[in-house]
């Protein structure tokens, strides 16, 4: 009779091989993690548990019933992450190309409800070959229920997908719906359908890392939020920014100890960065860095959009999430990619329980047919609609130009800003000056001529400047709180942060809105 502990230890040995020597082998040549190494990278030492490590599939259509890979290319768990609970699996490519079949679905799906029940965040290593074909509807349908449980997850804990190989097809969709997605570069790939099929079918030629590796996601689709060189960078990226996140919607960020700016970006340094020039360009990170707790910025989507910033930061060791208009990049102005990375970040930071420190310098949206005709005022309308659903604490700064629907747009009081200062430098109006002369003294500046018409342009300017160009008549309408001195500006979030704490708005019970997709 065989010894019953020998046998377990024997089929527990074989789950832990994967897809056996030989892959793991090529997985190490190819500079990856096998999946278990990722899990211990992910979790405090000796913290994981793992779960399902027997699980077998049950096909046996094209000869995969012959190989029978205990735990089915996927490894799935829970542990602690800086000493918080947090849920994971880690898809094996060396066994079946991690391809999803039946059982292997099944065991992301109970550790997704595990994290559901436990209110802890879920984070996939995800390193698949898409559905495994052998296994046919049974992997669709395995897909399916991935993606209800992604979807049932959404707003309740927060959901994180690392990408550290190629991921085709429906493996792609999942880590679409998560909250954010870390990218490999070199190896992380997403894509619906690969390069062969896209050149059988249209006959274009395009690599994989060009059609959907790690820099074509973070710069051009936006797709991904990060980006890592190597499964350990990936990996340590995740941790970082768990120590963000709460471990569930009924939760608070975790807070930290108090870190004040760096000396040598001193708060008195503030009106010396924005420039009183309107035209004049600045890097609002100057900014930023200078208000929140030194080294405590985690800026997200960092390459796409740039013409807005989009950061987790902590201010007097709480943790907000930062959005901010960027000069540097289109004037900072509003265009389609900005105003949908914007608009999701601040729903997540909504969801979350963040609240939200919103700096402008916007002289409005970005105009052209380019933008008309892809829908910037669909786009546009997700951003406003993100900041007006949004009932955490809302603390704006007005640091310089707010014009037109785009002030509006950037969490003004009209929004339900609970909070708005705003930098004697702020030019708030319906637009800048030398629009605002040249459609209101059309006619005049019609009939002079010459020099004549230039003195006449400047006056008027420089009158528009003095009249309207100014944070006053807001100040005088209750449109903004207070016009600060730069260098009480964290003075300013933190004692309002702290006010607003407890918070507490209720809106009309309703299924859900109708955001403008």
């Amino acid at each position: 009779m065989s010894d019953p502990y020998e046998v377990w230890r024997e089929r527990i040995a074989r789950s832990r091989e994967g897809g056996g020597a030989e892959r793991n082998r090529k997985q190490a040549e190819a500079g990856k993690l096998g999946a278990r190494a990722r899990l211990e990278a992910l979790f405090d030492p000796g913290s994981f548990t793992e779960l399902g490590e027997l699980v077998t599939h049950r096909a046996t259509a094209f000869g995969v019933g012959e190989r029978r890979i205990p735990g089915d290319g996927v490894v799935v768990g829970f542990g602690e992450v800086d000493g918080r609970r947090v849920a994971a699996f880690a898809q094996d490519a060396t066994a079946f190309g991690g391809a999803l079949g039946e059982a292997h679905a099944e065991k992301i799906v109970r550790v997704m409800q595990l994290a559901h029940r436990s209110g802890i965040p879920i984070v996939g290593l995800n390193d698949s070959g898409g559905a495994r074909i052998q296994e046919g509807v049974m992997s669709l349908a395995g897909y399916g229920e991935v993606f209800f449980e992604n979807v049932t997850l959404s707003g309740v804990v927060p959901q994180l997908s690392v990408i550290l190989g190629a991921c085709a097809g429906g493996a792609v969709y999942s880590p679409a719906i998560t909250d954010f997605v870390i990218m490999r570069r070199g190896t992380g790939e997403m894509y619906i359908t690969g390069p062969d099929v896209i050149r059988a079918v249209t006959g274009e030629q395009v690599s994989a890392e060009e059609l959907g590796g790690a820099d074509t996601h973070a710069t051009k689709s936006g797709v991904s939020h990060f980006t890592a060189d190597t499964d350990e960078e990936a990996i340590r990226l995740a941790r970082r920014l768990l120590s963000y996140l709460p471990l569930n919607n009924l939760d608070d960020p975790p807070a930290a100890p108090p870190i004040e700016p760096s000396p040598s970006q001193g708060l008195q340094g503030l009106s010396n960065v924005v420039p009183v020039d309107a035209n004049a360009p600045y890097d609002v990170h100057d900014v930023i860095d200078r208000v929140v707790d030194a080294d405590s910025v985690l800026e997200v989507q960092a390459s796409y959009a740039p013409n807005i910033v989009t950061e987790f930061a902590r201010v007097n060791g709480e943790a907000v999430g930062v959005v901010a208009n960027q000069p540097t990049h289109l004037a900072g102005c509003l265009d389609i990619a900005a105003s949908s990375k914007a608009a999701r970040f601040v729903r997540f930071l909504d969801a979350f329980n963040f609240p939200i420190v919103t700096f402008v310098d916007v002289p409005g949206f970005l105009p052209g047919t380019q933008e008309e005709h892809g829908g910037i005022i669909r786009h546009g309308a997700k951003l406003l609609y993100a900041y007006a659903e949004a009932t955490v604490p809302k603390l704006t700064v007005i640091l310089r130009k707010a014009y037109g629907g785009a002030y509006v747009v950037m969490c003004s009081k009209h929004l339900g800003g609970d909070l708005n200062y705003a930098w004697p430098t702020a030019e708030i109006a319906v637009m800048g000056a030398e629009g605002a002369v040249s459609i209101l003294f059309r006619r005049e500046l019609g009939k002079a001529e010459g020099a004549e018409r230039g003195a006449l342009q400047a006056r008027l300017v420089g009158e528009y400047r003095s009249e309207f160009l100014n944070p006053y008549l807001a100040a005088e309408r209750g449109y903004v709180d207070s016009v600060i001195d730069p260098a009480e500006t964290r003075a300013r979030l933190v004692e309002g942060l702290r006010t607003l704490r407890p918070k507490r708005e209720d809106r009309p019970p309703r299924k859900h809105g109708n955001l403008p997709l």
